[in-house]
């Protein structure tokens, strides 16, 4: 270099290393560079990447003056400049008084329903309906923001190379960018006619407009870009001229300045042009590395590598040095991990870091919770939980709860999870079901509800309610309820006053026609409303009902100004869709040394010891994700990075974390779907940790167990012998009962299950809004079936289809339940209808008609679905069964007895003014037709004896001594005797499966079959 020539500028780039701990060490550097004596660091203004990062760096300050026995710090001036979906605002430092010729950003609610009205004008009688439109504007908005993000106008959807590429596109493609161009062009006159930009647009404007200012007058004091890894191009060009000011730096985390040359360019072009399909990134780019976005920058930025420089401090929570250089290894593109192979042993040390692995998601929150309680029993030893899977961390949570260690999950809750937000999304699900049962009682006892009572009162009469709704789907709307609350109200006092409550309630969620379009905000108001008598104030209280009041009232405001109309039906799934953008964080006030936090939330943060949960593929890093709108090679073409660019951003974080003192990285090898598949990333580290050539194999020294172990113990129980298989011995007194027609069976195939049923008096309760089953479809059938013989004692010519119709009205039936079912049962109705009506010598005596006989001492009772008059005398015995009739094996092996003991009662005149020897058993199914001939497809009788051309059964002759031989066999044993009840005693018997749990049988059933295999 000549005499006198200045020596060149070059820009003041840092990079502080994994292993130093980024806000620590930063501010370790920082207080010392640019302190003032009588101002402190208020003269310091840093640019950070999210409001999170603010409140990391203020710790970071208050920790490094407690270590230093400083008695007071003025702190620096802080502003957010990340990215949009950061869902950051920009600090106050870059919307300058001098900028006010850039319009406002347009609010984003506002944006979303001007969008949808765009997409709706455009597609025409295409265009989807209500949350699918919004979705879809959604969506538009996103693609639109990551076009704006890259600096990319809408000009450019018809530059010419993409133009070039539209002939190659799938039809679907091709109709989707089409949409998107006319109404991105639509969106711009918008944006101009309401003198307002996207706020993309102005976050690129705001840092062009401040480059330029600190370019033309550099500030007079500091400004420190800390943390941003950002590879916009506006925000890149505004970090440079950061770099290049007399008092700014630009400080990077975790870059790695000790990477090999030949691995930085296998990394990629990174943006830099011209390449061989012009394009500004290569196929061949290694975009999933951790340090390829930090390349991207600095190519952005117009930085060389060799020119970032090594930061001079370190942080209070540093690792060894050795543990960036293993870190770098871990991370190495596919040419370069080859080394791994001649790597010795002393590289490939990662001394404190384990990996644990746990059987399922239960269990390694539990471990993890051990983990941070362990921790913490050591004095000011901080811990953070840093996972991207927000039900882990929520597990973790809880279980810290345990120990009163109240831990908050910074990353929040969506909104439409928190308790106010999931009271509003049921009252809107109420109208948007019609007010079926599942929502209206999950509605109704949601803990916020008591409708103005005391909340014992009003779940007492709740759950009343509920019992009676219990059964098969009903039809929607508040009928139904109104008849189940009627009946309740003859015999509880305080049911009445519950329900004129709660109808005030629910009337007008169900007042719109669920098909007819309403104003959104409409709805809206209505669903506050009903929310707010129900749950009074509270539902606008604490953190989650504040920020549900924020939620309602943007909202509710721009989709009154655009006079956005949606289907009752669409509620539900536009509030939750729109809620779930909307994240509640709790308030601060947890548990000082512990935090629970997302990728996010991670970034520049530091604790002693970092746990990494949920490293699994699809977890971490999350599945890459599609544009809905626009097509790879689009986006490719007009230099957008592409998804696998977020695997990257996520192996960034994770190498940060491995930067930690002492760190844990845990997955579970199974989750809610079945076996999970391993991050990449734990299996690089567990890669690089065993040594091919046996040397060395350090991956037993790096195993997290003690942790796991500690999990399983607090749930396993000391091993028990096997279950017995139950023989209950009640008493003579409790065995003092009668025997019914169905019964019988029961009690001679399962024992069990007539000891649980009729001693116990067990049943079990039909879920809420049941599918119908063969029980509900039988009793329909019967009381059909019964009015229309009885009418036809009065009127010969009664039809049955017109008593169907109003037995299923009555029964408030499910529309599509009808619809699906009700054919069926008028085919097989008509063909009982036009078989009895036939009849000239056989006449129906009796419908469902009780009988009853003594028998060995004990009473014998039954219902008989039809007795008919023989043309001999005779009495004919008919069951009507839905389904398949027994068989006739069935009914020989004494499994099928009904028609046998309403036989036996007939033959003793059991049956009130009915006499006659019983001469015939008939089964009437209302199931498929067996015969060709039958015109109406469903129904034929069949009989379980041998008798015409049958060859098996018993004899005729035979069936009621057999019958009386079965029941005084049961009798003897278990009504006058003292013989156990045997659960399933006769394996033969299809018992049911109702009382399966209450006898164990899946922990003696094994044990039975392998005594019975001896």
């Amino acid at each position: 270099m000549a005499d006198g020539a200045p020596e060149p500028q070059h820009p003041n780039v840092y990079s502080i290393a994994a292993h130093r701990g980024f806000a620590d060490a930063l501010v370790a550097g920082l207080v010392p560079r640019y302190r003032d004596a009588d101002l402190g660091l208020a003269r310091l203004t840093l640019l950070l990447p999210s409001s999170r990062a603010q409140r990391v760096m203020s710790e970071a300050f208050i920790r490094h003056a407690g270590a230093t026995g400083e008695n007071g710090l003025l702190m620096p001036r802080m502003a957010v400049v990340g990215d949009l979906d950061l869902d950051e605002a920009l600090g106050s430092l870059l919307d300058p008084l001098g900028a006010s010729d850039i319009p406002p950003a347009v609010d984003p609610q506002r944006r979303l329903f001007a969008l949808a009205g765009l997409i709706a004008e455009e597609m025409g009688d295409d265009a989807p309906e209500g949350a699918t439109l919004l979705r879809l504007a959604r969506e538009t908005g996103a693609t639109m923001d990551r076009l704006l993000v890259e600096d990319i106008g809408p000009e450019q959807l018809v530059d010419e190379k993409v133009v070039g590429i539209f002939p190659d596109l799938s039809a679907h493609w091709q109709k989707s960018l089409r949409l998107f161009a006319v109404v991105q062009a639509k969106w711009l006159a918008w944006l101009n006619a309401n003198g307002v930009i996207d706020a993309a647009a102005r976050r690129n404007r705001l840092f062009d407009h401040a480059a330029r200012r600190w370019r033309a007058q550099p500030p007079e004091t500091p400004i420190v870009a800390a943390g941003v890894t950002s590879a916009a191009p506006a925000l890149a060009r505004l970090l440079r001229v950061v770099a290049d000011l007399p008092q700014g730096a630009v400080i990077l985390p975790d870059f790695n300045l000790g990477m090999a040359g030949e691995v930085w360019d296998e990394l990629g072009r990174a943006g830099n042009r011209p390449t061989p399909d012009d394009t500004p990134f290569g196929r061949d780019d290694a975009v999933t590395h951790p340090q390829y976005h930090l390349k991207l920058l600095l190519n952005r930025m117009g930085v060389a590598r060799e020119e970032v420089q090594p930061w001079h401090r370190k942080g209070m929570t540093a690792a060894p040095p050795e543990r960036s250089h293993a870190v770098s290894s871990v991370f190495l593109p596919p040419q370069a991990s080859r080394a791994w192979v001649d790597l010795p042993a002393e590289k490939r040390r990662m001394a404190g870091v384990r990996v644990m692995q746990c059987a399922n998601p239960e269990e390694e929150a539990q471990a993890i919770a051990l983990l941070v309680r362990q921790a913490l029993e050591e004095p000011e030893r901080r811990v953070a939980v840093v996972t991207p899977d927000r039900a882990l961390g929520r597990r973790v949570v809880h279980h810290l709860a345990r120990w009163n260690v109240i831990a908050d999950d910074s990353a929040g809750r969506p909104l439409s999870q928190t308790a106010a937000g999931r009271a509003f999304l049921l009252a809107a699900e109420v109208t948007s079901e019609g007010a079926r049962p599942v929502p209206v009682m999950a509605l109704l006892g949601h803990p916020l509800v008591d409708g103005g009572m005391e909340r014992g009162v009003w779940l007492r009469q709740l759950r009343r309610v509920e019992r009676e709704l219990r059964g098969p789907r009903l039809q929607p709307g508040l009928d139904p309820l109104r008849v189940v609350a009627a009946k309740l109200a003859a015999r509880h006092d305080r049911i009445a006053a519950w329900w004129d409550i709660a109808e005030q309630a629910l009337e007008p969620l169900v007042a719109a026609d669920p098909e007819t379009p309403q104003a959104l905000a409409d709805l809206i108001d209505t669903i506050a409303a009903v929310c707010e008598q129900l749950c009074s104030d509270r539902i606008w209280a604490r953190e989650d009902g504040r920020a549900l009041a924020r939620f309602v009232e943007e909202f509710r405001q721009h989709a009154r100004e655009a006079d956005f109309a949606i289907a009752p039906r669409h509620l539900a799934t536009a509030l939750s869709d729109a809620m779930a953008q909307h994240a509640v964080r709790p308030p601060y006030g947890g548990h000082s040394r512990v935090q629970i936090l997302g990728l996010l939330e991670a970034r520049m943060n530091r604790a002693d010891l970092v746990i990494c949960g949920g490293l699994n593929e699809g977890v971490w890093p999350a599945r890459g994700s599609v544009d809905a709108l626009l097509a790879p090679a689009i986006l490719r073409t007009l230099g957008v990075p592409g998804a696998d660019f977020r695997i990257g951003l996520a192996a960034h974080d994770l190498a940060g974390a491995l930067g930690a003192p002492e760190v844990v990285l845990s997955r579970a090898a199974r989750d809610e779907s079945g076996p999970a598949i391993p991050s990449r990333f734990l299996l690089r580290v567990q890669a690089l940790l065993h040594d091919p050539r046996g040397r060395e194999d350090l991956a037993d020294r790096h195993r997290e167990s003690t942790a796991v172990d500690w999990a399983r113990a607090m749930f396993r129980a000391e091993p028990t012998p096997a279950y017995p298989r139950p023989r209950p011995m009640p008493s003579s007194e409790q065995r003092d009962l009668d025997i019914s027609a169905t019964a019988l069976d029961r009690l001679l195939g399962d024992p069990y299950q007539f000891y649980a049923q009729r001693i116990l008096q067990l049943s079990d309760i039909d879920a809420l809004d049941a599918e119908p089953d063969a029980l509900w479809q039988g009793n329909v059938a019967h009381k059909v079936l019964q009015l229309w013989h009885e009418a036809r004692k009065n009127d010969p010519t009664a039809r049955i289809r017109p008593i169907m119709e109003q037995v299923l009205a009555a029964e408030h039936a499910d529309p599509l339940i009808r619809g699906l079912w009700q054919p069926r049962l008028e085919k097989a109705l008509e063909w009982i209808e036009e078989t009895v009506s036939a009849y000239d010598d056989r006449t129906v005596l009796a419908v469902e008609t009780k009988g009853e006989m003594q028998f060995d001492g004990v009473r014998v009772h039954g219902r008989a679905d039809r007795i008919d008059r023989l043309p001999g005398g005779g009495l004919g015995i008919v069951d009507y069964k839905t389904g398949s009739p027994p068989s006739a094996a069935m009914v020989a092996e004494g499994f099928a007895l009904q028609l046998g003991i309403l036989g036996l009662i007939a033959e003793r005149d059991g049956f009130d003014d009915l006499h006659g020897e019983p001469e015939r058993y008939e089964y009437w199914s209302l199931g498929k037709a067996k015969s060709p001939d039958n015109p109406y497809g469903f129904g034929y009788v069949e009989t379980p004896l041998r008798v015409g051309l049958k060859k098996t059964g018993l004899e005729l002759d035979d069936f009621l001594p057999e019958t009386a031989r079965f029941l005084r066999e049961a009798i003897a044993k278990y009504i006058r005797g003292d013989a156990p009840f045997t659960a399933r005693e006769n394996p033969d018997y299809p018992a049911y499966d109702t009382y399966d749990q209450l006898m164990r049988l899946e922990e003696w059933l094994p044990h039975l079959d392998a005594e019975n295999a001896q």
